[in-house]
């Protein structure tokens, strides 16, 4: 039997190679992210190892805001405290926080959040150990600083140049005294470093003599335990302590956890793409098996077993899955190596270090290539080994029982009725217990409908043939029929498509809905034309507010100052604006009172809060500022609630006043004559061309907010080029054999006057109705998912109306019947070329 299952194989090398393309994709993307990730894990570990190295206690201080009035950080005499330890031989300080460079072209280098500022801190002689230098040397002056050399070079700068550096102050202008490299994660993360003297550094990212954290380094033989013991004794309660290795070991966790995510959407992939393909085996050896039904009707005949029958496709799936699992891993492994240049690409820098290649990649790449051909080979060998010889031998194709239709079209109308009903009371439900409802409704009804599926093809197709019929003609009629023929292999070919389309339209009616929500919110709240942000997402500086309220052709100007004090009792978080301006920069709806009573020691809250708290117009509150001073304040307006706003409107003098450092979060400019290329240039201008310093329009704010949403549509999208991939080779598999099977129809319709022609046409319509079945199918499905999420998250985003995004939904219905005309190319000319004789004689 397994000789037999072998020659089988062989026999039918064209139509296995689809089988085999579709497991090695599933499997080349689980291989290949297993390395990555194994590979990345393993670099960022010796990385993280080697710069924990010679560090046998590392320290850390972050205070409450009440501690950090009066102590901020470590001090020096905690420093000097920990230097004077038996078994220390050297102890390095740093503060840092955000420094941006730009190129020459004023442009940042780098991504905001990987740009980093720190201190130099030379040893005894005068070096640190952190920097290699590679030009010049740290800096020991003010008005000096260092640069990494990626930085350096992508910048063009040399050792002796002025460097234009922007931190959350204005930008000023140094030296450059020295380049370095180093393994420090924000220059890995494809960002920058800038070293600053010690006394510049403190003063710009904590306070004069206080650091954030320093490490220790021990004399040989010194016990790390005891050295971290002696450490705590000495350094203030609020700050913790953990030695070197354990450190780390918790860096390396972190990498691993933070690679899970990426470890997850790749995953994703390659379980899409093996839930696809199990639709596409099945069929195949469904097709193989129903085409060999005489053969194997013989064997029964002359005495093999059901069991024998059964084990010989079971045979042939595991040669197919082991050939497809042996080619997707050394795919993957390719893959592995293609998305670390990709890193590289994008400016994301990864340790030095060789490939990992360990055994559970290769274990899991032919356990589930092998596995999941076997498992979708399973029911065709049950099918065929169920056959009596006789009734075999008398058709060549065994239709389905009645009694087998019912039980199959019952169970997948339980299982779609089931998850149509999960979604609609997750929906209902809302938040995260609705949306594990959803998911979990999702499933259960992607299942049901993938049963229902053959079911659904004949009164899906009947609506969509006419049309066909209109356009074509005849081809078009044959093509429909056709197209019903055999509608379990109609629905098993469908299905590829049907699941991509049903991840990737949920996601567009949410994305669509959300980023109309978003951009109405944009439209209908922000009256000003501009909202003024640091690339960091740090605070803007207070000179930054100054500069802007005295560039030319601004006419209304107000920051979001955040701040918080205690209202009646209760904290609050409090917006500082400027009286007079932020009703011309934001649109705010005013139930009762006015907002041109704001200022001094009168407040507007907005309607939550009034009603929580019991607040109306006129009333005098008792408040409790951060610095502890008391006082009362007047509601003067009560307006709704508002997103770009918190819950309380006051003074930014106010605010200011009781604050040790003012929150600028955002600035709100207008200008005259409203936004414009020389508008914005007089704005950046003002603020010295900071490049830490983002000066956005409506546009570029509704695309700040939708950032995520499309990056998410991109990762989608991409699925769907996997499920396209599958459902082409699926839809050639099935004409292929379809056209094989048909050679004495063909070849009587050539006789009767059909032309090769409209054969073709035939075919290809064929191959586009089967298509655009499952296209619907899986739109349907996908929209109605999307209703449902959104429905979840109605009550977080202001403004929530359902939107279906028609026109992607017919980018969608153009894509699938493209698919088809791609996958019909070859099918059609092989049904065009047969000879009519020969065909009318083949069996």
């Amino acid at each position: 039997m397994f000789r037999t299952a072998l020659r089988n194989v062989l026999a039918h090398k064209a139509r296995l190679l689809m089988t085999v393309l579709a497991v090695m994709l599933g499997v080349a993307f689980v291989s290949g992210t297993l390395v990555f990730t194994d590979t990345l894990g393993q670099a960022f570990r010796n990385q993280s190892a080697k710069s924990y190295d010679d560090v046998a206690v590392a320290v850390t201080m972050y205070p409450s805001a009440e501690e950090a009035r009066k102590t901020p950080g470590l001090s020096q005499q905690d420093v000097d405290k920990v230097a004077k330890l038996d078994g220390v031989t050297s102890v390095t300080p740093r503060v840092d926080g955000f420094a941006g460079v730009p190129d020459k072209n004023g442009k940042l280098i780098g991504v905001g959040w990987s740009n980093k500022g720190t201190n130099f801190a030379p040893g005894k002689d005068g070096k640190d150990r952190a920097y290699a230098f590679v030009a010049g040397n740290g800096p020991n002056q003010a008005d000096q600083i260092a640069l990494d050399r990626d930085t350096a070079d992508k910048g063009g700068y040399k050792v002796g140049d002025t460097v234009r550096v922007a931190t959350t102050g204005p930008v000023k202008e140094y030296e450059l005294s020295g380049v370095f490299t180093t393994e420090d994660g924000a220059v890995n993360a494809g960002g920058s470093l800038v070293v600053f003297d010690n006394a510049v550094a403190q003063k710009l990212y904590l306070k004069p003599g206080f650091y954030r954290d320093m490490t220790v380094t021990a004399a040989p033989g010194a016990n790390d335990g005891k050295l971290l013991d002696e450490v705590l004794k000495v350094v203030p309660k609020s700050a913790t302590a953990q030695t070197g290795k354990a450190l780390a070991e918790q860096q390396a966790k972190d990498i691993e956890a933070g690679l899970g995510a990426l470890n997850q959407v790749l995953l994703g992939f390659a379980g899409i793409a093996l839930f696809v393909g199990i639709f596409l085996i099945s069929n195949t050896f469904t097709m193989l098996v129903a085409q060999r039904t005489k053969e194997l009707a013989l064997m029964r005949a002359v005495g093999a077993s059901r069991k024998q029958i059964t084990r010989s496709v079971l045979a042939e799936a595991g040669l197919v899955g082991l050939l497809a699992s042996a080619v997707g891993y050394v795919l993957g492994i390719g893959l592995a190596v293609s998305l670390r240049s990709a890193m590289s690409a994008f400016e994301m820098k990864v340790p030095g270090g060789g490939l990992v290649l360990t055994a559970t990649p290769a274990v899991s790449a032919f356990a589930v290539g092998v596995l999941i051909t076997m498992l979708a080979a399973w029911l065709p060998g049950r099918r065929a080994a169920k056959i009596p010889p006789v009734a075999a031998m008398s058709s060549v194709h065994a239709t389905e029982s009645t009694k087998s239709l019912v039980v199959r079209n019952s169970i997948g109308a339980a299982f779609s009725a089931l998850g149509a009903v999960l979604i609609v009371l997750g929906a209902g439900q809302g938040g995260d217990e609705g949306r594990m409802l959803i998911a979990g409704g999702a499933f259960l009804a992607l299942i049901g409908v993938i049963v229902l599926i053959p079911f659904l093809s004949r009164p899906v197709i009947a609506v969509i043939r006419p049309v066909f019929v209109n356009l074509f003609g005849v081809s078009g009629k044959l093509a429909g029929l056709n197209a019903v023929r055999n509608p379990r292999r109609t629905g098993a070919t469908a299905s590829a498509l049907a699941i991509g389309l049903t991840l990737v339209t949920g996601l567009s009616v949410l994305g669509a809905t959300v980023g109309t929500a978003l951009d109405k919110a944009t439209t209908d709240q922000i009256k000003a034309d501009y909202m003024v942000t640091t690339a960091s997402g740090d605070s803007l500086s207070p000179e930054a507010l100054t500069a802007l309220e005295k560039a030319p052709g601004v006419t209304a100007i107000s920051p979001q100052q955040a701040g918080a004090f205690e209202l009646k009792g209760d904290y609050t978080s409090v917006s500082g604006v400027t009286p007079g301006a932020i009703e011309k920069v934001l649109k705010l709806d005013v139930v009762k009172g006015s907002l041109s009573s704001l200022g001094g020691n009168t407040i507007a809250v907005d309607d939550d809060v009034a009603t929580k708290r019991g607040l109306k117009v006129g009333d005098s509150v008792p408040v409790e500022y951060l610095d502890k001073q008391k006082g009362k304040l007047t509601v003067g307006a009560v307006y709704k609630a508002n997103e770009f706003v918190s819950p309380v409107l006051a003074d930014h003098e106010l605010v200011t006043a009781h604050e040790e450092k003012a929150e600028i979060r955002q600035i709100f400019v207008s200008a005259e004559g409203g936004a414009s290329a020389a508008n914005e240039r007089a704005l950046a201008k003002a603020m010295g061309d900071n490049p830490a310093i983002t000066v956005m329009d409506h546009k570029d704010i509704r695309d700040s907010f939708g950032g995520p949403i499309n990056l998410m549509l991109n990762i989608m999208y991409g699925l769907l080029g996997m499920a396209l991939i599958i459902a082409v080779l699926g839809v050639v598999n099935t004409l292929a054999m379809s056209v094989f099977e048909r050679q004495q129809e063909i070849g009587m319709l050539r006789a009767i006057g059909l032309d090769r022609r409209r054969v073709k046409r035939m075919v290809r319509l064929e191959a586009v109705v089967i298509s655009v079945f499952g296209a619907l199918v899986g739109i349907g499905l996908g929209s109605f998912l999307g209703w449902a999420i959104g429905e979840t998250i109605r009550e977080e985003i202001p403004g929530y109306v359902l939107v279906l995004p028609w026109d992607r939904i017919g980018i969608f219905l153009v894509l699938a019947a493209l698919v088809g005309v791609l996958a019909s190319l070859w099918p059609a000319r092989s049904a065009a070329k047969l000879n009519m004789l020969s065909a009318i004689k083949a069996e």
